[in-house]
């Protein structure tokens, strides 16, 4: 049955909602104040969303030796070739005005003893540019400042463990969404209709064995919007961070890319600098780069470690509390012994489609932050850009919904209450981890043809089959990432094929896709494999 759940005002629903609890809906909620407007969210804001883990920071241009233009190149620069300029442009351009909004909001930048905001540096930035907090707990201080101003807004209506589960369409514009409660036994689906609904779901870690993501990351706001008819773009770029730490957690706890920044080294079991011989920036070359070094280093069995004795040795409590806690809790002093690390699946450059406004290909659909693909990260994000897209774009789309939709109304409610749906937790877990193992498996940081047509072969048959909407979503979007990458037959940023190991031009586009041609893909794949 479907719970009565209060709205702001009236008898109604708001007619603009957001979906996800993280940076980019939190930002976009405030931003539409005091516009009345409803937040769905798995987990309690603040909690589940990978923007709360984020270490590293935002990259902003704020230094007197720094500029716009300089941000844009190094983004262009790690993108490799497929970052789209009027992007990145608009990205870096508006980075100071939101750095300025968060800190209207109460987040407690890093600021030496003049009151300026400290500035350090990461895997390929030409400059210092990030802003922190503490080192590393930028995410986490940034998303306790939002769901503070959040919870004392009075515009704002969250509802708390909800999953979103699919839109519902009239004709090719968005009039609602369907929401499930995550709750034990039968669960409750609830109708929301709306003239606009923003997705800021996040992104696809969840999907692997090893990630550094929340397991809510699982691509359900990719998979809300390839049903409805969206244009899907860049689907085989997924980012792996180089340093996840190696200590068979799950999710795996993160070495922030700043102590690459500070001058920790990447070494193998006999000590050795291995990123000396592979890219001329060492370990601050691009991210592609130094995740796939340490992959094979791992599987070769020479080893991987971060070492920073040298580089913050007994600072390392105080200026990297985050990591140094995590490490401690698996008995690794990093004051005193290098981190094993491993990649881990850390962010999607793919996802919906959007323009410079947020919008996507559907009427009505807006998406931010990791769910969206802007162009902004081609195939290879730079360092610390994806929080800043995330409040940048967040930003854009309220300004984009106020304009486009003027006058607040209240959506009455007509339909009847939908059924409920069985919580079939055994089988879930089954289908979960045949995904995630698949996903890890062969569509990881080095892939192959023939590894990529067996994903696509277990996945489709996953996706075949009567799942809940929740399973079916993901197995949608699995399948997806799985058959886009099979059919760049190429190596690019955080795409690499061990049988097309070389950058082709007849391949520097980005991938533009709908379910249709996803279909496509997997039957040709099939028709080949048979």
């Amino acid at each position: 049955m479907v719970e009565t759940l209060p709205p702001n005002s009236g008898d109604g629903v708001d007619d603009v909602v957001i979906v996800g609890g993280g940076l980019a809906g939190l930002f976009c909620a405030l931003k539409l104040a005091p516009r009345p407007v409803t937040v769905i969210t798995a987990a309690p804001i603040g909690e589940g969303a990978s923007s709360a883990w984020a270490q590293g920071g935002i990259a902003a241009a704020m230094s007197p030796g720094d500029s716009v233009a300089s941000h844009v190149a190094d983004t262009i620069a790690a993108g490799a070739g497929l970052v789209d300029k009027k992007i990145a442009t608009i990205m870096a351009a508006e980075a100071s005005d939101r750095i300025h909004d968060l800190l209207a909001f109460g987040v407690p930048f890093d600021k030496d003893l003049e009151g300026h905001l400290k500035l350090s540096r990461e895997a390929a930035h030409s400059q210092r540019r990030i802003v922190r907090v503490r080192g590393d707990m930028a995410g986490a201080a940034i998303m306790g400042a939002l769901v503070t101003a959040v919870r004392n807004t009075p515009s704002i209506r969250v509802l708390e463990g909800f999953i979103g589960e699919e839109l519902r369409m009239d004709g090719k514009h968005v009039t609602g969404i369907i929401a499930q409660e995550l709750r034990g036994g039968l669960t409750s689906r609830i109708l929301l209709p709306s003239r606009a609904v923003v997705l800021s779901s996040g992104g696809v870690g969840g999907l692997y064995a090893v990630t550094t993501n929340p397991k809510q990351a699982r691509g359900g706001g990719v998979a809300m919007a390839a049903k409805a008819g969206a244009i899907l773009a860049d689907l085989e770029f997924v980012q792996f961070h180089p340093t996840a730490i190696n200590i068979g957690r799950d999710p795996a706890p993160l070495a922030t890319e700043a102590l690459r920044g500070e001058g920790a080294y990447l070494i193998d079991n006999d000590g050795k600098r291995f990123m000396l011989d592979i890219h001329e920036d060492a370990e601050l070359a691009p991210r592609d780069i130094v995740a796939r070094a340490i992959h094979l280093q791992v599987q070769s069995g020479a080893g991987a470690f971060l070492d920073c004795r040298e580089s913050v040795g007994a600072e390392f409590p105080e200026n990297f509390p985050t990591v140094y806690e995590s490490c401690m809790s698996a008995g690794i002093d990093p004051v005193t012994q290098p981190i094993p690390i491993v990649p881990a699946a850390h962010y999607f450059m793919g996802g919906v489609h959007v323009d410079a406004q947020g919008r996507t290909s559907v009427d009505g659909l807006w998406a931010c932050g990791e769910v969206a693909s802007t162009g902004a990260h081609g195939a290879n994000r730079l360092a610390s850009n994806s929080l800043l897209e995330a409040v940048v774009f967040a930003t854009r789309i309220a300004e984009d919904v106020q304009g486009t939709l003027p006058t607040p109304q209240l959506t009455l409610m007509p339909e009847p209450p939908l059924a409920p749906l069985s919580d079939n937790t055994i089988a879930d877990e089954d289908v979960i981890k045949t995904i995630r193992e698949t996903m890890s498996a062969h569509v990881g940081v080095a892939r192959d043809g023939v590894g990529l047509a067996t994903a696509v072969g277990i996945l489709d048959e996953l996706y075949q089959r009567p799942l809940t909407p929740r399973l079916a979503n993901m197995a949608l979007v699995s399948r997806a990432i799985a058959a886009c990458a099979l059919a760049r037959e190429e190596s690019r940023g955080g795409h690499m094929r061990l049988d097309f190991p070389d950058t082709l031009e007849e391949w520097h586009h980005r991938t533009f896709v709908t379910l249709d041609d996803i279909d496509q893909i997997v039957a040709k794949a099939s028709a080949k494999a048979a």
